[in-house]
């Protein structure tokens, strides 16, 4: 079974060291992958030093998956990756709300155990538990109201 990637933290530029880590895939790798895929253009600053944002770090991590779980070829995901990007901007353009990372919420939540609502958390845990439930639910139901058009 392979392992999960690690959350993305909540900041706004990310080294290539950084985005290796969060990405499972090797820094000379991520600097192919921008020769091949248009869409990853990070910034660069002093000494070429790239700067990754949290949008470039979540299209790697599709690269990814396309490339290594999902087994296209590099010219395969780049069509791939055109087809999901022109259809994002279709659903912009006809007035649909994107919901950028609701899918991260739902991938956090199918990992949980079915009985996790349910579940006692210890008394050091508590208190961050209770404040991570409330924080779910509060999501689920604003997705659920944009979805649902109100």
């Amino acid at each position: 079974m392979e392992k999960a990637l690690p959350a993305i933290p909540a900041k706004r530029y990310f080294t290539i060291g950084e985005v290796s880590d969060l990405c499972g895939v090797k820094p000379h790798v991520l600097r192919y992958w921008e020769q091949e895929f248009t869409q990853l253009r990070p910034m660069k600053r002093r000494g070429n030093r790239r700067y990754y944002q949290h949008h470039e770090v979540l299209m790697i991590r599709r690269i990814r998956d396309l490339l290594y779980d999902q087994g296209f070829t590099i010219s395969g995901a780049r069509n791939k990756l055109q087809e999901i990007v022109q259809g994002e901007r279709d659903k912009r353009r006809n007035g649909e709300v994107m919901l950028e990372g609701v899918e991260v919420i739902e991938a956090f939540d199918s990992q949980l155990p079915d009985d996790f609502e349910d579940s006692t958390p210890g008394p050091e845990d508590s208190a961050v538990s209770e404040k991570l439930l409330l924080v779910r639910r509060e999501l689920f139901e604003i997705r659920d109201l944009l979805s649902s058009g109100h």
